[in-house]
């Protein structure tokens, strides 16, 4: 399958998810919130993390902008979810290269993935994206720091609830290698 083909298809399928269902559920993390703020987990990003390493950063940025404007129409967000999503896509490539022990063009024809990168640092970039696209998204969203507490802890809520999809995403699509004896 054509790697445009299979992110096209990545593309529809994580956008009727957050779209469909994950938009659907709100969140709490305790049954008495006492204020606890509801949330929806936003697995969107992981298109733009799930890009190959080789895509270039204007291309990251155009694909960003696209996912994050598709999920504002349906959520009737006025351009929040584009700029958290740019955001990520524009810092992704340095992200990236940080955690890599080589050069991104040692890594051609592939894609961020565990099995390109192993669980740890793989984690560690999904999470670290998915807390900055929360952190600019809820920011935005709040527009302001009058309760700081609030937004923090949506902002964590918010991520760890996200990575937790995450890794099931991650578990269900990714062919997993068995050892041979």
């Amino acid at each position: 399958m054509s790697v445009y083909l299979r992110n096209f298809l990545r593309f529809c399928f994580i956008v009727i998810l957050q779209v469909l269902v994950l938009n659907k559920v709100t969140l709490r993390w305790w049954l008495e919130p006492m204020g606890f703020p509801i949330f929806v987990p936003y697995v969107y990003p992981l298109f733009i993390l799930l890009l190959p390493f080789e895509t270039p950063v204007w291309a990251l940025i155009i694909l960003g902008f696209i996912t994050g404007i598709t999920i504002d129409g349906f959520a009737n967000t006025a351009g929040l979810h584009a700029c958290a999503t740019v955001f990520i896509a524009y810092l992704r490539t340095n992200v990236l290269n940080a955690l890599l022990p080589k050069n991104l063009s040692e890594y051609a024809h592939q894609n961020p993935n565990v099995k390109n990168m192993t669980w740890t640092p793989f984690l560690t970039y999904a999470a670290f994206l998915l807390l900055l696209h929360h952190t600019v998204f809820f920011t935005l969203e709040l527009w302001n720091f009058s309760n700081i507490g609030y937004l923090l802890l949506k902002i964590i809520a918010a991520t760890i609830t996200s990575m937790i999809f995450v890794i099931i995403y991650v578990l269900l699509f990714t062919r997993q290698t068995t050892a041979r004896v």
